[in-house]
């Protein structure tokens, strides 16, 4: 039983490996590199939606939740 163990783990690791470019970074972003792509797509949606007065209805309803 152990040795399937082993085994699985020596196999997800060579998959993490071969899954992922050469240079590239394990690791979080900033929250404000999150947020610079977050919004722009939303903002599309919203636009091309119409949903503009829910986005407000939202925002102002959780500003609400936050005592702001």
């Amino acid at each position: 039983m152990t040795d399937s163990a082993a085994r699985a783990v020596r196999r997800v690791r060579e998959l993490k490996s071969t899954a992922l470019p050469a240079g590239s970074r394990t690791g979080t972003r900033h929250p404000l590199v999150a947020v610079a792509m977050a919004v722009p797509p939303a903002v599309l949606l919203a636009v091309a939606c119409g949903g503009w007065h829910a986005v407000v209805v939202q925002a102002s309803s959780v500003a609400g939740l936050m005592g702001r």
